[in-house]
């Protein structure tokens, strides 16, 4: 089902960067007390779970939201701060799981972390569902977590998820790539792979007899150039556009059969027309919002002094509705 959107950017900020990049300069400073987890995983690896604390005890019948970040993100991502308060301002207990290596510390193994793994996901959802029997479980996935999550629920027919979100996923992972190779684009592009370097050089150095040197890592200029020598070969692609075409959630969201609310912006710089779903690609249980302005995860309201972040009040407002559907 395709819904409009009830956002709209303020005259202020209706340029997709300041859009994207807002977030980050509003939320710099913003400080949450958390609790971490570190979960054990069946390969010999771990991911840290970062739970808001909250000062109030938690019934058993609490919902849990549990949150999967972007690329090379985090709980420190202006995004994740933003709804995890939400979420406890809901009454409900929030987590965000760091996929491996995004929590500050390298993981043990050679493999990462990628747009289509939904292992991991699923031993922390399962994990949340033995461990809070009674307490309802939604999902929430941003940027790559989100095509990450689109994966997982049309993988999954059988998860306990009672309902889940994905903002601005990029489901069509070719067009994605090209698009950051294109004009300010390439801004986001660079900060990045930047980051994913520098990450996967400590670890070869940390790696005894690892495939690559870092003088190859560095001369990498672009996504295509990682997955291709990275990410495809540690983790089982013939190459970037094999993991590309077999990651890329668009195709998917036919085939997912929990409540989802999927939300993109049309303006949004990391994506182009070609990651848009059209109503016949969605199943019954999508439903599907698209605004205008928004720009990548952003959709910030308001004016500068007070600003609004509409995807802190929207998503719980969903979230809450099929909670109410599930317990009628």
């Amino acid at each position: 089902m395709i819904s409009p959107s009830q956002f709209t950017a303020p005259w202020w900020a209706r340029n997709s960067h300041i859009q994207t990049l807002l977030p980050t300069f509003l939320r710099r400073n913003k400080r949450l007390k958390l609790a971490w987890q570190k979960l054990d995983l069946a390969d010999g690896d771990f991911v840290d779970l970062a739970w808001i604390e909250s000062d109030e005890a938690s019934s058993p019948e609490q919902p849990i939201v549990v949150v999967f970040h972007g690329l090379e993100g985090s709980v420190e991502s202006p995004y994740a701060k933003g709804i995890l308060q939400a979420c406890h301002q809901q009454g409900w207990r929030a987590v965000v799981m760091h996929f491996r290596g995004c929590s500050g510390k390298p993981n043990k193994l050679w493999r990462g972390y990628h747009s289509g793994e939904i292992e991991d996901a699923k031993a922390c959802i399962n994990y949340l569902q033995q461990q809070y029997p009674k307490a309802p479980l939604l999902a929430l996935g941003y940027s790559l977590g989100g095509n990450m999550l689109v994966n997982y629920l049309a993988k999954t027919p059988n998860s306990p998820i009672v309902a889940a979100a994905v903002v601005s996923p990029p489901l069509n992972l070719a067009a994605c790539s090209e698009r950051l190779q294109r004009g300010f684009s390439k801004i986001y592009q660079h900060h990045l792979l930047s980051r994913m370097k520098r990450n996967l050089c400590k670890k070869i150095n940390k790696t005894q007899q690892a495939p690559l040197n870092t003088q190859q890592v560095q001369s990498w200029q672009n996504f295509v150039q990682f997955d291709e020598h990275y990410t495809a070969q540690a983790h089982g692609f013939k190459g970037a556009a094999d993991y590309y075409h077999r990651c890329s959630g668009l195709p998917l969201l036919k085939d997912i059969c929990h409540p989802t609310l999927l939300i993109h912006a049309a303006d949004d710089p990391f994506m182009d027309q070609r990651v848009i779903p059209k109503a016949e690609q969605l199943s019954q249980a999508v439903e599907y919002r698209l605004s205008n302005t928004g720009g990548h995860v952003g959709f910030v309201g308001g004016s500068l002094l007070r600003p609004q972040f509409w995807l802190e009040s929207s998503i719980p407002a969903w979230f809450e509705q099929q909670l109410e559907q599930v317990t009628k």
